[in-house]
């Protein structure tokens, strides 16, 4: 069986099935040939014993700078008044966000995004919701420097982590060759904690996986509409369930959130495709957090959708979804 690889040769095949095949049929059987077809799109290549079994093997030097990118992680001698760590905006219970439509600036006011998920960081292609950091480290730059997030100032930071006898311990076992508390350290350590993060095995990937009793008949349903009518797989496809792309998905948005698309041309509504892995739990949803549930984000797609130049191509237009494939929908994205 053909193995996938995203974005471009896995986009291609999708989107030729979706082409000839509007939704896989059948009762959900593994014998049935196109839900073959979807199960080798969405198959997961690691779960997560797998890759703690990986980050195991990696020796216990990456183990060590896992442990200390977690505590720097919790550490509030990384925000400029010791108020806040990057936990206080990524949750795990929350799968790594903060139930909040827009997390509070330092300044009391919301911050102009939603807080994304960290979950898969590893096998992204850039990050924050506009693409502006290409790589995780760039990205846990920008939150500790800007002045209303941690407002944190390195030489400071620094010096705070320094003066700690076990953290700077903890610093010289995770990075012996120069064993010192410096910014790229911090960074580096951050990252490796972040990008050992990755989304929990789920019902969906056991179903995947071939278990045909792991869901329901309504989930079941939900993703025919999902890979068919909906058309939701034409961003959201691979086990990640993002094409790493950027797209204007017909939000209303103000001139402030313009944006840039993909290929880096301005003056457009385009954000970054989410992972909609743990969407059950990552609520408000969309690049602002203007949509408050799952069953609001189903409406917007189905009949909310605003038109516009430079929307989404592959967006399905004027979709429609009776009430009960809304339900169906939104029980399927539930599983993931």
């Amino acid at each position: 069986m053909i193995k996938f690889w995203w974005p471009l040769p896995g986009l291609l095949a999708v989107g030729f099935a979706l082409a000839i095949f509007p939704a896989y049929g059948g009762d959900g059987s593994s014998a049935d040939g196109l839900l073959a077809f979807w199960r080798d799109v969405f198959a997961r290549p690691y779960s997560s014993d797998q890759k703690r079994n990986e980050h195991r093997a990696a020796g216990a030097l990456y183990k060590r700078r896992v442990d200390l990118g977690r505590a720097l992680f919790h550490d509030m001698r990384l925000s400029g008044r010791e108020n806040r760590s990057c936990a206080s905006c990524h949750l795990r219970e929350r799968g790594f966000t903060d139930g909040l439509s827009r997390a509070l600036g330092l300044d009391g006011n919301s911050l102009k995004r939603n807080t994304p998920s960290l979950y898969n960081l590893a096998w992204g292609k850039s990050f924050n919701w506009d693409g502006s950091a290409k790589s995780v480290e760039q990205q846990n730059l920008g939150p500790i420097l800007r002045k209303n997030e941690l407002g944190g100032r390195f030489p400071q930071i620094v010096s705070r982590l320094s003066s700690d006898a076990r953290l700077s311990a903890q610093f010289a076992a995770a990075f012996p060759e120069i064993p010192i508390v410096s910014k790229d350290k911090i960074l580096a350590a951050l990252s490796a904690f972040e990008k050992s993060l990755v989304a929990p095995v789920t019902r969906f990937d056991r179903w995947i996986s071939g278990d045909d009793m792991a869901l329901a008949s309504g989930e079941k349903a939900g993703f025919k509409i999902f890979v068919g009518k909906g058309g939701c797989v034409a961003c959201h496809a691979g086990w990640r369930f993002t094409d790493d792309g950027f797209h204007d998905t017909g939000l209303p948005a103000p001139s402030i959130e313009v944006n840039r698309d993909s290929a880096g041309k301005k003056g457009v509504l385009a954000f970054k495709t989410p992972t909609l892995r743990a969407v059950r739990m990552s609520g408000p949803y969309m690049h602002d957090g203007s949509i408050d549930t799952l069953k609001g984000v189903v409406e917007h797609y189905s009949e909310g959708v605003l038109e516009r130049k430079g929307l989404a191509a592959l967006l399905k237009r004027k979709l429609k979804l009776t009430k009960q494939e809304k339900e169906q929908l939104v029980s399927f994205l539930k599983t993931l």
